[in-house]
């Protein structure tokens, strides 16, 4: 599963490994934040080709199995966090 700013949906670890070179997008991690077991946010430093200035975005990260199955990107550390806090919460109430 990922999610970004042109929206949301279920691609191949292949596709997503695509994605990313293709996209030219670099990430530098900035901090990192446990959200339990399975979830982790990552505010980071993004800059896309072409682009002078970085941008400040986090991701929340979803791992199984010690890979990641879900990479949910978006424009903020507090937006990040409540969805990875909701995700959380959702995941326990199964």
């Amino acid at each position: 599963m990922v999610l970004g700013p042109k929206g949301a949906g279920s691609i191949t670890p292949a596709q997503f490994a695509d994605w990313v070179e293709r996209s030219g997008i670099r990430l530098i991690p900035r901090s990192w934040h446990p959200i339990g077991e399975r979830l982790a946010v990552v505010e980071e430093d993004a800059t896309w080709p072409g682009s002078d200035a970085a941008t400040r975005v986090a991701t929340v990260f979803r791992v199984s199995g010690g890979k990641v199955t879900a990479a949910l990107r978006l424009p903020d550390l507090d937006s990040a966090l409540r969805l990875g806090q909701l995700c959380r919460e959702l995941a326990a109430s199964e």
